[in-house]
């Protein structure tokens, strides 16, 4: 059989081929400017709800600027690993920054978020090692179960009965790690830290936080799900990506000064990747400036979620519970949802669908996500945009 036969005739590929004759394929739109609050698609102006950038720092012209100088000073590139010739002040500089950040006595660098999760798992749950997850975590904390040597096992969402139910079962001489998001990115929903704190102190395992959604969103200083709880002694490794609230493109790890020597040492997507561009470290370090600077850009995001929240309720739209600025609209049915957001762009409105088998069948919602610097006509439009979408729906 020919290994590329999955490429002709996979359901994926059958599913693929129906959408797009049908006009609903709603993947892969091609953005003409930048990434701000209104993009270009299609040469429309359209009203972005579909984005992660939080604090709307990628247009921010202080973080642009900041690339900018990094790219004339260092160049384009590192040409090469952290591990060997790849190490800039400037990556020393943001490591500093971001471990004091969130608490923490040191952090390490990756070139992605998602090669962050691999990273740090692989690197620090052993064949001797349990990993503990909660069902809905991200796909990188997935896969970097995958390429660790731990035994991973899952307990059902946000339901601590079962985390302990299956960690009760784990021999005391295994370690043991529970991995959560802070914020779970399709429904918006804050993960139960403080009763995940509680059982693991209860049977000695140490907690990873995935805060990719909570950082810069979370806590007063807007340091995550750790600070919104009150709990940064109790979280033993943060860690977050660059692409959201930062602005920027990468990951990091914060943690105690040991685990961070020791994944440094012995993580390999991180000793056989190239650093981190020049530009990209200097763009994150900027932005964490600015949410230093500027923390009342949180209350900004948190204002206009809000408004989001109440203006789809009052006209009856489905939505989920109101936890976060990500707000999932339900929809249901794939086809359903393709229609919607194929509607909702022609109004010149963008949001993110997300069907089976990303979610449970009949479970599929549009992922709608707020920016601080959203205007209040911007949201309304978008609000008259919904009305009108779903109305016709039915």
């Amino acid at each position: 059989m020919d290994i590329f036969e999955k490429c002709r005739s996979s359901a994926i590929i059958r599913e693929e081929k129906g959408v797009k004759a049908a006009g609903l394929y709603p993947f892969f739109n091609v953005l003409e400017s930048g990434q701000d609050t209104e993009v270009i698609i299609n040469g429309k102006r359209t009203i972005m709800l579909g984005s992660n950038n939080y604090l709307g720092l990628t247009s921010d012209s202080r973080v642009k600027e900041a690339a900018v100088k990094a790219l004339e000073k260092y160049g384009t590139g590192c040409s090469g690993s952290r591990y060997m010739n790849g190490t800039l002040d400037i990556h020393v500089e943001l490591e500093n920054r971001l471990a004091a950040f969130v608490n923490k006595e040191s952090a390490l660098t990756y070139s992605t978020g998602f090669q962050t999760n691999l990273g740090i798992l692989s690197s620090i749950a052993g064949r001797n090692d349990y990993i503990i997850c909660d069902s809905k975590n991200h796909a990188s904390v997935v896969d970097g179960c995958r390429l660790s040597f731990a035994k991973t096992l899952k307990y059902e969402h946000n339901d601590m009965e079962d985390l302990e139910r299956i960690i009760s079962k784990i021999p005391e001489e295994n370690g043991i790690l529970i991995v959560v998001d802070g914020v779970f990115s399709v429904e918006g929903e804050i993960s139960n830290l403080p009763g995940i704190v509680k059982v693991a102190k209860k049977y000695g395992a140490r907690i990873m936080v995935d805060d990719a959604h909570g950082f810069g969103v979370l806590g007063k200083r807007g340091s995550g799900t750790a600070e919104h709880f009150g709990l940064e002694k109790e979280v033993d490794i943060v860690m977050s990506t660059f692409s959201k609230s930062l602005a920027s493109l990468g990951g990091f790890i914060a943690a105690s000064e040991e685990v961070i020597n020791y994944v440094k040492h012995t993580s390999r997507p991180f000793m056989f990747s190239a650093s981190i561009p020049p530009s990209n470290a200097a763009a994150a370090l900027e932005a964490l400036n600015v949410i230093e600077s500027q923390p009342e850009r949180i209350s900004w995001l948190w204002e206009n979620a809000k408004y989001m929240h109440d203006g789809l309720t009052k006209l009856g739209i489905p939505i989920g519970e109101f936890h976060t600025p990500i707000i999932p609209v339900q929809t249901w049915e794939n086809e359903r949802t393709f229609i919607a957001t194929k509607m909702l762009l022609q109004e010149g409105v963008y949001v993110n669908p997300f069907i089976s088998p990303g979610v449970p069948p009949g479970h599929a919602v549009l992922r709608t996500s707020y920016t601080s610097t959203h205007t209040k006509e911007q949201l309304d439009y978008s609000l008259n945009a919904f009305e009108k979408v779903f109305k016709q729906l039915g």
